[in-house]
Parts: structure tokens; sequence; C-alpha cells
């Protein structure tokens, strides 16, 4: 493929795959990154003298400057190039790493989370917009395969090396860790990726500086909110006035993006196409799944059973496993299917086993029972990644390429900030009912409380998931080009 491609007039596929490796090396590095976190949060709650709602906002940081400027850095890819993009955000991420392993107290590591999440965000939405133009539709869905194979070796990988890091060196080397990773793809980024022909935009700030104000409101009222009770309205600005001002200010979001004569920060109208509206309601879904499913486990594992950070990895590792072998083969068929065919499943699949695993954790359960609903989560995960990114992107025009994956990725991560903030409050609230339930000091009688507890927050991801069932099964065939 040449330095500069244009390829919907020409399809190379050995430079389009090694495009796609150089590709998915950030991709995983950025998945890593989350995954790699929720091991270590106990550890890094443990040493920086943090209190749960404290600790979540390292996850809760990152996710927010993660999401709001996504739909602005898909916009950048367009018109200055997403390669050009992809390598600033991975130098921005590279920096924030080192920042994160070296800070000594919490601001500092929220703080350089965020920075994190920003590189992030000009990282992810180029990768899927160089897909959706490398490659035509008939060989879209192997590339979809493959990235739904990172994404479950990055699930695999980051828990069990986070496991090792923390018992061995210490959590500072989470971060660490990933500046060999991206040294080795702004190589490979600069050797095998083309410049791809910019496509002219132009930038709604106003849609910006709305989104982000939004988006704030609404994750610090809702992760905040539990620390004041839910009281209603005390001081000057409380949780539900944030809450309260998030929803009007998304409402003023879209009312301008129809009304805006530049061209919008969302283009309305690709949500008249009926599978990239559902496939982002789907995928916000997933999104809020995949943030909050760790959490409690990790905290149940580690604190209520006593396993070290590398033993709570390991148990939760098959849901990666089943998905790295099973994904590659889906990635092959998605393309010959409704993507309802397997997104249905899919989410009945994740779901249900959610569900099942919440009301399985208790104090004395067989570690090995939980395994086999792990196993089966890796199944429906496998089934919805490709399915979803097939059917959001299938239809777009090569200038929509940008927006749209810049809104699909922007959905799932709205999704995951919420979720962040959600868990936050569930964790907090259901294991304090717990114990105040059990009405013992007993230590026996505690650690059945907080597994209890931590069961019922699991039903956040795990009823999601089920709800998104209802969503996915209204996804069309759609057309194949």
């Amino acid at each position: 493929m040449p330095e500069t491609a244009n390829p919907t007039t020409d399809f190379d596929k050995k430079a389009a795959w090694r495009a796609l490796w150089a590709l998915v090396i950030g991709f995983f590095m950025i998945l890593l990154d989350t995954t790699i976190v929720s091991t270590a949060m106990p550890s890094i709650m443990a040493s920086l003298d943090a209190d749960i709602s404290g600790i979540l906002w390292v996850n809760s940081a990152y996710l927010l400057t993660f999401a709001v400027p996504l739909l602005v850095t898909g916009r950048l890819g367009d018109r200055f190039g997403p390669r050009n993009i992809y390598l600033i955000g991975m130098a921005i991420f590279s920096l924030a790493s080192l920042w994160c392993g070296l800070s000594d107290s919490l601001g500092s590591l929220i703080a350089a989370r965020a920075v994190q999440g920003l590189g992030a965000s000009m990282i992810s939405p180029q990768a899927m917009t160089m897909i959706t133009r490398l490659f035509p539709y008939q060989h879209r869905g192997a590339a979809m395969g493959l990235w739904g194979a990172v994404a479950g070796i990055a699930s695999l990988i980051g828990p069990i090396a986070g496991g090792l890091l923390v018992d061995s060196v210490g959590w500072e080397w989470i971060f660490f860790i990933n500046l060999p990773i991206a040294v080795l793809s702004l190589v490979m980024v600069f050797k095998f990726v083309p410049r791809l022909e910019p496509q002219a935009h132009s930038f709604d700030w106003i849609g910006v500086a709305l989104s982000a104000v939004a988006m704030f409101c609404l994750v610090f009222g809702i992760q905040e909110g539990d620390s004041t009770g839910w009281e209603p309205f005390i001081g000057p600005v409380s949780s539900w006035h944030l809450i309260i001002a998030g929803v009007l200010l998304l409402a003023v979001f879209v009312w301008w993006q129809g009304k805006t004569k530049s061209e919008p920060l969302v283009p309305l109208r690709l949500f008249l196409v009926r599978n990239f509206s559902l496939s982002n309601v789907a995928i916000a879904f997933m999104g809020l799944t995949i943030a909050t499913i760790s959490l409690p486990m990790v905290f149940f594992l580690q604190n209520v059973r006593g396993l070290s950070p590398t033993e709570s990895a390991l148990m939760i590792s098959p849901m990666a496993v089943v998905g790295i072998f099973i994904a590659p083969r889906l990635g092959k068929m998605v393309n010959k299917l409704s993507p309802r065919i397997l997104a249905v499943p899919g989410f009945l699949l994740f779901g249900g086993a959610t569900v099942v695993y919440a009301y399985m954790m208790h104090a004395d359960i067989a570690l090995w029972t939980l395994l086999i609903p792990s196993a089966v989560q890796g199944v429906g995960s496998a089934m919805i990644w490709p399915s979803l990114s097939l059917a959001a992107t299938r239809d777009l025009t090569p200038r929509d390429a940008g927006a749209g994956s810049g809104i699909y990725n922007t959905t799932r991560q709205i999704g995951s900030v919420l979720g962040s903030a959600l868990i936050a409050v569930m964790m907090d609230s259901r294991v304090q009912a717990q114990i105040e339930k059990a009405s013992s000091k007993d230590p026996a009688t505690l650690m059945e409380a907080t597994s209890v507890g931590l069961g019922q927050a699991l039903l956040l991801p795990g009823f999601a998931a089920v709800a998104a069932v209802i969503v996915v099964a209204f996804l069309s065939p759609g057309k194949k080009s």
C-alpha cells in the first residue's frame, strides 16, 4: 500500500493486514491498562490511603477524559490524518503512564490518569477509522475478529500481569509496563500504517463544551452522591444539582447538534441508519458492563477470600481465555450473518452468566465453581464485540468514518464512565446494607454480608447486559457493500 493511500479504489490485502497488526498493539495497550489497573485497585487503595469512592476516581478520571474528547478526536483524524493523531495520542499516553508510575499521592495519580485518558481518546477512534477505510466490507469481518481476539488477550494478560507485578515489584509497574509497548507501537505505525487521504471537516466547539460539562456533571454527581447519602439538594451544589444539570446540558447538546449551521459534532443523520443507532445503544450497555464487572469480583476474591492479586486474576481468566480462541473464528463468520444472530445469544450468555456469578458470591463458595460462569462470559463477549462493531460501521462512507467511529467509541465510553460511577455507589451501599442487616460483629458473619453485598453490586452489569438483548434483537442484516 502506498504511503498516501485511497483504499476505496485500491485494496492491498497484505499491506492492510500489516497496518492492522501495527494498530492493534496500541489497542492492546489501552485495554491492558484498563484491566491491569482493576486488579491493582486494592493495593493502590492501601498504599495511597484512599477509600472506595476516592480510589474509583482513578478509573473514572481516565474514562471521563477518554470519553469526552472522542467526538472531536475522530474528526481531528479525518482532518489531519488518522495516522498523525494516533502517533500524537500514543506519545501523550506514554508520558502519562510514566507520570502514573511516579505518583506518590492519590491526587497526582488521578491527574496522571486523566492525561492518560486524553491520549487514549486520540488513539481509539483512529484505529477503527483506519479499519473502516483500509478494509472493504467483505474483508472487514476478519479484521474485527482479530480486534476481538486482541481484546480477549488483553483481558487475560492484564489481570494476571497486574497480579504478578503488584505481588513482586509494586503497583507502580502496572503503568511502567506501558512504555516498551508504546515504543513498539510507534515503530510499527511509522513503518506499516499509510497516510490516508484527509477529509475536510469543521469543528463544533460549542458542542464540545456542552458535552464535556454535561458528562462531568453526570459522573461527578453520581459518584459523589453516595458520600452525602443522596440527600436532596443539601448545600449550594449537591449531587442532585449536578445530575440534573448534566441531563439538561445533554438535552441542550442534542438540540444544538440539530440546530448548528456548521458541521455538527454528532451528525444526527447517522442515527437514521437503524443498525448504527441500535449498535450505539447496545455498546453503551456493553461499556457499562465491562467497566463494572471486575471490581466486585476482585474485591470479593482478594478482600473476602484472601487471594493474592495474581490468584484473583487467574480466577477471572477463563472469560479471556475462551474469548481468545472463539473471537477469530467468529470474525470469519460475522460478515456472512445478520448481526443479531451473534449479538442476541452473546448478550444472553454474558448477562446471564454474570447474574449467576452474582448469586454465587458467598464467603464459603467453592472457588472452582466460579470458573464456570467466567468461561460462559467469555463465549458471550466473543460473540458481542465483532457483531456490534461490524453492524455499526458497515454502512458508513469514508467521509463519515471518523464521525461514526468517534460516536461509537464515545457511546461505549459514556457507558463505561457511568458504570464506573454507579458501581462505586452500588458496592458501598449494598455492602453497608448487608452489614447493617447482619447486625453482628462476628468476622464470619461480616465476611458473608460483604460477599452478598458485592454480589448484589455485580447484578448491575448482569442486568445491563441482559437488557441489551432487547436492543440487538432489532438489528437488521443491513447492506452488504
